[in-house]
């Protein structure tokens, strides 16, 4: 067939302009496999019947291994109005942290050296005195998420044994990940008491028995039971727990060093209160609320936290040098509470003032619309944003953004692909027949114009 004697050789093409050039940028392995795979392509077109146009070939192939060498993992603007999204990776990290992390990437560091004494040193002394200092605890351990540090302290305390809590407190988080299936394969016994709406003290008092190993309370951070209900408090519950001479784990789940009520939202427990408040080990997440990389801290008395740090599973768990780092930079930022919201991006997203996003949000809307695809209109709106990552699910933040609409029942699928699709893209959310794109977390307009624009 003369369309496929035309198609030009491997070797014509490496060396033409347009191959050296492409080699030059990727490599002679991958210009080499892409090359191949496209000419295969190309004849396969031809003998089906299809046209195969040789001249296209250095422009196809140049596509393909550009879409090749995108990354898989790529930054995106999250205007879904959820500031903690799970799937969009939770906090971003405050400047000192980004450079905290970027150190440790590219030196040597002394991690499990002690500079004091020239000997083994412990990865959690980089962070055990700044968590002791910002809380009360009178020791701290961190491991790779809140999970894992329920896990482990479930693992060490009640292995083979019965852990009790509440039918009310047994958490489903993302992607039916459950509470009780975590306490199995710690190796625990759940011993559920209460009800679903009610728990009281004399049920975890008629619980506790000889095979208890310790008692869990888990704040319920990612739904509200409400109406006739009741729980004991963590106070009480620290009571009873002494009273039986067995530890209170109480897992915060996000958790917060600040009281959240300042910025407008629902009270919280802070970390601090709950060590205040006698539990005898508090866990919680690095990446939600504290506003940190991924980690699991744990806090608490001294000789449980020893015994965690003594556990088999602590080694598989524990963090690398980089989100130490990275933590570390976060956790001195709550030194400075007075400039902590300015400084630490999750804190600035949610107490961002109405008025500033309003205000964008009119500037931006006359400014987007011709870069839409045709037949697609811009106008500002107000919205609701919300925390995320399972913190206060049903407290929302009065916000603003821009309402993108276009002809059809399928506008808004269409026009949330386009958006996708760019080299940075800008993820909205679909509401009422909307593409709606909450501005709170946006950093400035000019980022959102460069991802829309050519």
């Amino acid at each position: 067939m003369e369309a496929l004697r035309a198609l030009p050789s491997v070797d014509q093409v490496l060396a033409s302009d347009a191959g050296r050039g492409l080699i030059a940028i990727y490599g002679r392995a991958a210009t080499l496999a892409a090359l191949r795979a496209r000419l295969e392509a190309m004849r396969a077109a031809l003998k089906a019947g299809d046209l195969a146009d040789a001249a296209c070939l250095p422009a196809r192939l140049a596509a393909d291994l550009a879409d090749a060498a995108r990354p898989r993992l790529r930054p995106v603007l999250n205007l879904s109005g959820t500031i903690l999204h799970t799937n969009l990776g939770r906090a971003v990290l405050a400047d000192d942290a980004i450079a905290a992390a970027s150190a440790a990437m590219a030196n040597p560091l002394a991690l499990e050296f002690s500079l004091e004494t020239g000997g083994r040193g412990e990865r959690d002394d980089h962070l055990r005195g700044l968590l002791c200092e910002l809380t009360g605890a009178e020791d701290a351990t961190v491991v790779n998420n809140n999970a894992a540090a329920v896990l482990i302290a479930l693992n060490t305390f009640g292995q083979g044994r019965e852990a009790v809590v509440s039918r009310g407190e047994l958490i489903e988080i993302g992607g039916a990940f459950r509470m009780p299936d975590i306490m199995v394969r710690a190796g625990v016994r759940l011993i559920e008491v209460g009800t679903t709406n009610r728990t009281h003290p004399r049920d975890y008092e008629g619980a506790i028995g000889p095979e208890t190993g310790l008692i869990l309370k888990v704040h319920t951070s990612n739904y509200r039971i409400e109406g006739f209900t009741a729980e004991v408090s963590a106070p009480r519950l620290a009571g009873i727990a002494r009273k039986a001479g067995v530890p209170l784990l109480h897992d915060l789940g996000s958790g917060s060093l600040i009281d959240l009520s300042q910025l407008g939202l629902r009270r919280e427990p802070t970390v601090a209160e709950a060590v205040a408040e006698g539990a005898d080990l508090v866990t919680f997440s690095g990446d939600k609320l504290l506003g940190g990389p991924q980690a699991g801290f744990i806090l608490g008395r001294r000789d449980l936290i020893a015994a965690i740090n003594r556990n088999p599973l602590k080694r598989a768990l524990r963090l690398d040098k980089i989100r130490i780092a990275a933590l570390e930079a976060t956790l001195r930022l709550y030194r400075d509470p007075d400039r902590l919201a300015e400084r630490l991006p999750t804190l600035r997203h949610l107490s961002r003032p109405l008025a500033e996003i309003t205000a964008q949000a009119e500037r931006l809307a006359p400014l987007l619309a011709p870069l839409l695809p045709e037949g697609f209109a811009a106008a500002p709106c107000a919205c609701d944003s919300q925390v995320g990552s399972g913190a206060l699910p049903t407290d929302t933040l009065p916000s603003a953004g821009l309402r993108l609409t276009g002809q059809g029942g399928d506008a808004p699928d269409r026009l949330a692909g386009w958006l996708r699709s760019r080299a940075t893209p800008a993820i909205g959310r679909i509401h009422d027949g909307a593409l709606i794109l909450d501005l709170r977390c946006l950093p400035s307009d000019d980022v959102l114009l460069a991802a829309l624009g050519p």
